[in-house]
């Protein structure tokens, strides 16, 4: 047997993780057809078939399936080490995995993530946005931007950062229709839209000139997706809370000298993997500009 193109492997794995030659190509940058000659050039040098493919399916044989969950690791374990080898000749470069939740992603990270690539041209950031806990060895992912009062798994590298700040808008329609609160007492009697409510009602904590104060609000709409709940919020659906770092110039500041703290967030990184130069680059940039919001 001879010994594999180490390319090769790569684009197999990359084939396996995406399930599809299409979505691999798209990622690699490469025709499909030159995605596909290079698996069969890998089962030919192996000597076995490693996919099953069919006009509609394309499945792991078992020796495929062996081969991938042996390879998939250190592989990425020699990518890695290349792209710190590379990165030390000169500017940080190539890619990096990003992974955060999709009302995170629309609400504040747009605009820091948008000033990281225009200070580093070289480096092309790949977001992911889903509320799925991702296994960052698994899927590649770089670094992670997690929302959680806790983080549970220990085999992650974190760095903790405060929530983004929070304040109260509402659509100029709605104020016109009802009026805007002058006192934080006065949203009890306000249609509110609730961000993890229950049964339609919760209890928000707003910081103000005379310190803390409590209000129990209740409204018709209850979501856990701030991107869901501003577009409720242009429609007049009620008073509701958004980070201040997001744009809101369709909406109006309600109580604009009172504000709630975010929850805790995290960025994390897989353990025992060198962290390349651009990772720790994006790591510390968004951790400075996230504890300013």
């Amino acid at each position: 047997m001879s010994l594999p193109d180490l390319s090769l492997v790569a684009v197999f794995v990359k084939v396996v993780e995406l399930e599809g030659f299409t979505a691999a190509a798209n990622a690699l940058g490469l025709q499909k057809s030159s995605v596909s000659r290079s698996v069969a050039q890998l089962e030919e040098a192996l000597g076995v078939r490693l996919l099953q493919r069919t006009s509609r399916k394309l499945s792991l044989t078992d020796e495929g399936r062996a081969f991938f969950e042996r390879v998939r690791e250190p592989l990425s374990g020699v990518l890695d080490a290349m792209d710190c080898v590379v990165e030390s000749t000169g500017e940080p470069r190539g890619t990096i995995r990003f992974s955060a939740p999709p009302d995170l992603g629309a609400q504040i990270l747009a605009e820091p993530v948008a000033s990281f690539v225009r200070a580093h041209p070289l480096i092309h950031v790949d977001l992911v946005l889903t509320n799925r806990l991702v296994d960052l060895v698994a899927e590649r992912i770089d670094i992670a931007l997690r929302a959680t009062a806790k983080l549970e798994d220990s085999t992650l590298v974190a760095r903790r950062i405060p929530g983004p700040r929070i304040g109260l808008f509402a659509s100029p329609g709605y104020v016109k229709l009802r009026g805007a609160p002058a006192t934080v007492a006065e949203l009890a009697a306000h249609d509110c839209v609730l961000f993890r409510g229950h049964e339609g009602q919760a209890t928000w904590l707003l910081h103000g000139p005379s310190g803390e104060e409590s209000v129990r609000v209740r409204g018709p709409i209850n979501a856990d997706d701030f991107g869901f709940i501003r577009p409720a919020m242009s429609e007049g659906a009620g008073i509701g809370m958004l980070p201040l770092i997001s744009h809101a110039d369709d909406l109006v500041r309600i109580l604009p000298e009172h504000t709630m703290e975010g929850g805790a967030m995290y960025l994390v990184l897989p353990s025992g993997r060198q962290v390349p130069a651009r990772v720790k680059l994006f790591r510390d940039f968004l951790a400075e500009r996230l504890k300013r919001c």
